[in-house]
Parts: structure tokens; sequence; C-alpha cells
């Protein structure tokens, strides 16, 4: 369902391509299977970017702006991360004072990465109940105060409506179904118990019951393609 939000950012990392040579420049993307938000990292390059500086870490737990998630925020040693971009292969971290190279201690906001995944884990539970129904999720925004997935008609799309879709998300959280991690053959996926696993390169919680409450705050149709809106408390 959310492959693209792969390919979206990280080009060469997809569920068709294998690791090559060229992803030996690639930043190490620690988040991929980590759940800290401390680690002690190499910093390999910074320099001044207009009135910040873009550091590279040889290896990362920041995720950066993509696939409909938000960036992480935090402190590279004592200087403060601002943003995270991806460019292309590689992770750039804008900081708001130089960062030496060599060794240094990076640390992940904590709240800001919690709420970033319990929107993004909310948005894929939103996908999986309208498949259930025959449609077929086209795009996603899990950012705060907009969040929303869109989908096209299958070929035997049911109508639902927003108590429907509320109650079906609301008991896979009470069923409090845990998150499972797939990386293999370059491809990485994110799934909830017997739910299905998805292609994705964002963060997610680690138990459903983790989201809290999920409100599925309205259902808007145009030109065919459904959007449901929501957010997270």
């Amino acid at each position: 369902m959310f492959e693209w939000i792969i390919t979206q950012f990280l080009p060469p990392y997809n569920k068709k391509q294998k690791f090559n040579k060229s992803m030996e420049n690639m930043t190490l993307r620690l988040f991929f299977h980590s759940d800290d938000l401390k680690a002690n990292v190499e910093v390999l390059d910074c320099t001044p970017h207009e009135n910040e500086f873009a550091v590279v870490l040889r290896a990362t737990l920041f995720h950066p702006q993509g696939g409909g998630q938000p960036c992480d925020t935090g402190w590279i040693g004592d200087s403060q991360v601002l943003r995270v971009a991806q460019d292309p292969d590689r992770i750039v971290h804008y900081v708001s004072h130089p960062v030496n190279v060599g060794m240094v201690q990076i640390r992940v906001d904590e709240q800001r990465r919690q709420f970033n995944s319990r929107m993004h884990s909310a948005g894929h539970l939103i996908g999986h109940f309208a498949e259930t129904l025959g449609w077929t999720p086209i795009k996603a925004h899990h950012w705060p105060g907009e969040g929303r997935v869109s989908f096209k008609p299958g070929e035997s799309p049911r109508n639902f409506d927003l108590e429907t879709i509320q109650n079906g998300v609301n008991q896979w959280i009470a069923d409090d179904l845990p998150r499972l991690i797939s990386l293999r053959e370059g491809s990485r996926e994110i799934g909830f118990g017997e739910l299905p696993a998805y292609g994705c390169g964002g963060t997610h919680i680690r138990r459903l019951y983790e989201l809290g409450t999920v409100k599925i705050t309205s259902l808007s149709q145009k030109k065919g393609t459904l959007t449901v809106h929501y957010s997270v408390d």
C-alpha cells in the first residue's frame, strides 16, 4: 500500500531493488531497525548553509522529511537540529551551530518522534481498513493538524461512513497489535499483528495501544478520490 513512501525519499531503496555499490555512500538509517533516541555517531562533514550548518553523519537516528512524515528534530552534540532532509542519497541535518568532524552524541526529540510515529501508524490503520472495503490508498499526509489518507476506488468499492471506519480503527487499537519490521533484500516493510505489511521508510509505534486516541474527523470525496481526515490526541 505505502510503497510510494519509500521511493519518494529513498531513491535507491525500494521493494524491487537490492543493495548495490552506489549505496555505500548512503547515510546508514539506524531508525530503520532501532527505536533508540540516542547514539554516538561520526560526523563526516559540516558546511555553512545560509543561516544554518549542513551536517552529514555516517549513520543517523534522525528521520528526514519525506513519505508524508515530518522530520525529526533534536541535537547533534550541543547544536540543535532544526530540520532533516534527504539529499539525494545522504541525509543532511541542518543545525544551528557548527559541529566538529569526528565522533559525537546525537539525540532525537522524543516528544516529536512519538507524535510523528503515532500519526504515521494511524494513517496505516486507516489505509488497512479502507482496503478491506475495496479502496486503494494512493497518497497520505501524516502532519500535525493535516492528517489525511486518500484512496481511489478498486473493482468493487463499498461505501462507508465516519463511524464505521472509526469503530474499525478503535478495535485494532484495543487489540494492541504489535509492530513487525521486516528488512530483507533491500526492502523494509512495516506490519501490525496479522494485518498485511506495507513497504514503508517511516517511524512507527511499537504497539497499537501507544496510539492513544485516533479521531476520524471527516470524509471528503472529489473527482472519484476519497479522503479520510484524521488526528491523534
